[in-house]
């Protein structure tokens, strides 16, 4: 083995000393990339346990009234009816408000699970609609709000017009934008839903006039794991699952969502839906009700 110059020595000692340098650096690199993570991860089990908080809070509040308020019908005299009407009007709030986070709680652990699917069928989108606004009518009431349907669509053939999609899912989406619409608007305002056709897609926007939603929290809205209103024990319940679910059924079905909101004048979300491409023969009124053509039962 032949000895190396004093220059070679140099340069060879030169060299190592930058690949030593050179993998510090990379080893610091990586670091700093694991303590990042950590810190999301931390952030994130956080974020978890204060959602857990938030959904079982939802839970637990329409149980305790719906119990209360029962426990209280029980000790009303005959003759006092408006205190019993007064009650079980308050009983149908709560459960319908139950019925409806608990909706929301299961699609999102189907979510979590990778085990949601496009359900799809002709779906009489005005019956849909209608059937989603009059769920909701009642919690608008309660408020003084006026619940305005636009429906800009002319059937090509016949009286009604269909649209594939998710009769189910559709129903979810909008009765999230809908109660939410309800919860931020003032009193005695009008919330506005429309429907149209654009480009062989279906576009439903409610538009309300109420508290609006910063440029900050506009971008929080559709995290799963965060809400606007954080405070368990808040006047208005915060948005919780219901547009992060939405973002979530819009992907499925390749469609997308948009918002335009200014703080105190209110907030305006717009669905976006591709017609499904497949054949189907069966076809829906609502998100619960299945029907089929005869050719298809026989």
């Amino acid at each position: 083995m032949s000895k190396l110059t004093d220059d070679e020595l140099i340069e060879e000692l030169r060299n190592r000393f930058k690949a030593n340098r050179e993998g510090l650096e990379e080893l610091q690199e990586l670091n700093r990339e694991l303590r990042v993570v950590n810190t999301k991860l931390e952030e994130s089990e956080s974020l978890k346990s204060h959602f857990i908080s938030n959904i079982t809070n939802e839970i637990i509040n329409p149980f305790t009234a719906i119990l209360g308020l029962a426990k209280h019908i029980l000790s009303v005299k005959k003759e006092d009816w408006k205190t019993v009407i007064s009650m079980v009007a308050l009983i149908h709030s709560e459960a319908f408000n139950l019925d409806f986070q608990l909706r929301n709680i299961f699609v999102a652990a189907k979510i979590e699970a990778g085990e949601i699917y496009p359900e799809i069928l002709n779906v009489d989108i005005k019956t849909l609609i209608n059937n989603v606004i009059e769920s909701f009518r009642f919690e608008g009431k309660k408020k003084g709000i006026v619940l305005d349907f636009i429906f800009d669509i002319k059937a090509p053939v016949g009286p009604v017009f269909y649209f594939k999609t998710d009769p189910e899912k559709l129903k979810l989406i909008l009765s999230n934008l809908l109660s939410n619409a309800i919860k931020f608007s003032f009193d005695k305002q009008v919330i506005t839903i429309k429907v149209w056709i654009h480009d062989s897609n279906l576009l439903v926007s409610v538009e309300d006039n109420g508290t609006g939603i910063s440029e900050d929290n506009q971008k929080k809205i559709f995290d799963r794991f965060k809400r606007i209103d954080s405070g368990i024990n808040s006047i208005n319940r915060g948005h919780g699952l219901g547009l992060s679910i939405n973002k979530a059924i819009l992907d499925l079905l390749s469609g997308d969502i948009d918002i335009k909101s200014d703080i105190g004048k209110g907030s305006k979300f717009t669905i976006n839906i591709p017609e499904a491409k497949s054949d189907i023969a069966g076809f829906s009124t609502d998100g619960n009700e299945f029907l089929f053509d005869e050719e298809e039962i026989f």
